[in-house]
């Protein structure tokens, strides 16, 4: 068997949640008096609980957790939100310390945990390349013969000499990715970044990684695109609750994933929390988010809505929305920016963002929704949308197995005789 390159170790990792300050004496003052109150946070953000009564509440990111990856494996972690993936990955990078157990690693690590990890705003997108390389203990000299094609990788050589703050989310993270899979480290760790960039570009990164894995070198790779994950890795990990759920074949695995999803199709009780500046709280199928209805019929006209709550002003703004077939794959994704060719900007308070379809030719079954709340520079929120949407037909105006395939598209069929003998 390989060496081992990656060793996890009874891993854990909680946060213990208390008063979070206001950044000013006023505004601490402010929450004190109010807390003696018995009245409200003055400060709590849109959709967030009130940090008073979550005094000494413990969060469990990570449940001793133990794992080991040889060296060249493609390992998948999969996991709905807030399973413990995402805080994994920074424990392994470094970025964050576990609470517990131990994380042994051989090699150098190179990692791409959000657009932007690691880059200096004011910096180019040339020095960043250096600046990255130092940081990944590559020496100048190794950087030159790797930047042209680096450059060349990432299809940014126009804006190499322009400051990366003025970079779109995409291009951020195409350079960040190109830095990350060429400087030769001897461990990859990619987070779900990859879903900023356009198919074609995910379907370069996915290559990438392939000649990174197949060069010896060990792949780390989370994502919710079932595809993805079946295309490019050997092994995966389902993650639940900060623990380990399965660990074992691609296919096994996804299996036992789609079953997870699927056993909770429940009504959400309550809404999200939206810390960041932006995010989706809730979802329903009709005008109105509050409704909680999330099934329609086949080729009936449909409207999903997803109530933003925005927490401080928002400026150039953009959203996203994709289809996926419960094995992963992709059926259809719009970006506004892209439709519209605009940008918004917000005010703080809620929205309703409605996406309004003529006709929805999916057939019967459940998808999974992912949408997207970003600005020209950074992601706010990812949601993997819960519940799924389902789709249902009528024998009266669809017949369930009238057509094949992965949409409902009418079609009539005439034969005309054209009299030839």
């Amino acid at each position: 068997m390989s060496d081992t390159v990656i060793s996890v170790e009874r891993l854990s990792k909680t946060y213990q949640l208390g008063v979070i300050g206001t950044g000013t004496f006023f505004g601490d003052v402010n929450r004190w008096w109010a807390k003696k109150l018995g009245k409200p946070d003055p400060y709590a953000k849109i959709g967030e609980k009130d940090h008073g009564n979550r005094m000494g509440e413990t969060i469990h990111a990570l449940r001793d957790v133990s794992f080991k990856v040889p060296q060249g494996e493609a390992l998948g972690i999969i996991g709905r939100n807030g399973a413990g993936k995402s805080t994994l990955l920074k424990i392994l990078s470094r970025v964050t310390a576990p609470t517990s157990g131990a994380v042994k690693t051989k090699g150098r690590v190179a990692s791409l945990l959000e657009v932007g990890t690691g880059f200096h705003p004011e910096l180019t997108g040339r020095e960043n390349i250096y600046l990255n390389g130092a940081i990944l203990g590559m020496s100048r000299v190794e950087v030159n013969q790797k930047f042209d094609e680096i450059v060349d990788f990432s299809g940014v050589e126009k804006f190499i000499d322009t400051p990366v703050k003025r970079y779109s989310s995409g291009m951020y993270v195409r350079l960040a990715f190109s830095v990350a899979a060429h400087l030769e480290p001897d461990i990859l760790v990619v987070d779900e970044v990859l879903a900023v960039g356009d198919l074609e570009f995910q379907n370069k990164c996915l290559g990438r990684m392939g000649e990174v894995s197949q060069g010896g070198r060990t792949v780390l790779f989370v994502s919710h695109n079932m595809g993805a994950i079946s295309r490019f890795c050997s092994r995966v990990i389902l993650m639940q609750k900060g623990e380990i759920l399965v660990d074992g074949p691609t296919r096994n695995v996804i299996d036992a994933y789609h079953e997870n999803i699927q056993g909770r199709r429940e009504v959400v009780e309550s809404d999200r929390v939206v810390t960041t500046p932006m995010g989706f709280v809730r979802w329903s199928v009709g005008e109105d988010s509050g409704g909680m209805s999330y099934q329609t019929q086949s080729l009936k006209p449909l409207t999903m809505t997803f109530r933003l709550f925005v927490n401080e002003p928002v400026r150039q703004a953009h959203f996203g929305l994709a289809i996926y077939s419960t094995d992963g794959q992709l059926i259809w994704a719009m970006k506004t920016a892209d439709t519209y060719k605009e940008y918004l900007d917000f005010d703080t308070g809620a929205y309703d963002i409605q996406f309004m379809f003529p006709s929805l030719p999916l057939r019967e079954g459940n998808y999974f929704l992912k949408v997207s709340a970003n600005t020209r520079l950074k992601q706010y929120d990812v949601w993997d949308v819960e519940p799924a949407l389902e789709i249902v037909t009528k024998t009266d105006s669809v017949l369930p197995n009238r057509w094949q395939g992965v949409v409902n598209m009418p079609c009539e069929v005439n034969i005309l005789p054209t009299g030839e003998k």
